[in-house]
């Protein structure tokens, strides 16, 4: 049975996901465990360029889900998995070399319920360091954070995994609840150090430097946590991109 099972949802990721896979195997040669015991599963949400057939030549399994909602397609990854932890990463992302160990401390101290690697990102301007400055001490005050996000599937599976009733937001929503699981327990999230992903500024190549600003202000005009999940503005920004072949 592996002890790791890395999830990626994906759509038309074929410009992203071979280097995210190089990063996998990088970090697999260096995990002091077994590095067969890291299963990678590619939750395909109906791409239509070669990302399936990319993900298959690389030996990973492949889960198609239909539903066009990124906390199904999580959902769908991990109902195929067959780990003891559950990981969860971006196609855009590169995951840190030392990524499997980072995770391995942190499961063998025993205080943590669920966690994240966090992120540094693959370039910098004014108004991503800006962006990037608040969702660090967003992340730093909450221990909510991105990168790498790991649990034990047993506590996946106790909350329901991601939230299917929401188009945005469900990454959050996921930490928070998980967070309360874990209280009951006396254990905490976690922020890991020096196992940062690499994430890509695709946002921003597309929608501009302040769009993140812009973004989170609309969001809140229209509501915040309980905004319309399904406005026109939900759909263009997270699943109207160019990812188109």
């Amino acid at each position: 049975m592996p002890k790791y099972s890395l999830i990626i949802p994906t759509y038309n990721e074929s410009n992203y996901l071979p280097r995210l896979l190089d990063s996998v195997d990088e970090a697999r040669a260096c995990y002091r465990g077994e590095g067969d015991t890291i299963e990678v599963i590619v939750a395909d949400n109906n791409s239509r360029d070669d990302t399936v057939k990319i993900a298959r030549d690389r030996g990973c399994k492949v889960v198609h889900v239909a539903k066009r909602c990124i906390a199904s397609v999580r959902n769908g990854g991990a109902s195929a998995a067959e780990g003891v932890v559950l990981c969860f990463v971006d196609a855009d992302m590169r995951i840190h070399p030392q990524t499997f160990n980072a995770i391995d401390r942190s499961i063998e101290l025993g205080n943590a319920v669920a966690g994240a690697t966090g992120i540094t990102l693959e370039r910098m301007s004014i108004g991503i360091t800006l962006t990037y400055a608040i969702m660090l001490t967003v992340a730093w005050m909450t221990k909510i954070d991105t990168g790498v996000v790991f649990c034990r599937k047993s506590d996946f599976e106790a909350i329901g995994g991601y939230n299917e009733s929401m188009n945005f937001g469900e990454d959050v929503r996921f930490l928070l609840e998980i967070r309360e699981l874990g209280r009951g327990r006396g254990l905490e999230l976690t922020r890991l150090s020096g196992a940062q992903a690499l994430a890509s500024t695709r946002k921003w190549d597309q929608f501009g430097e302040w769009h993140f600003l812009v973004m989170m202000a609309e969001i809140f005009r229209k509501g915040g946590r309980k905004a319309d999940q399904n406005s026109e503005f939900v759909d263009r920004y997270w699943y109207g991109d160019q990812r188109e072949p």
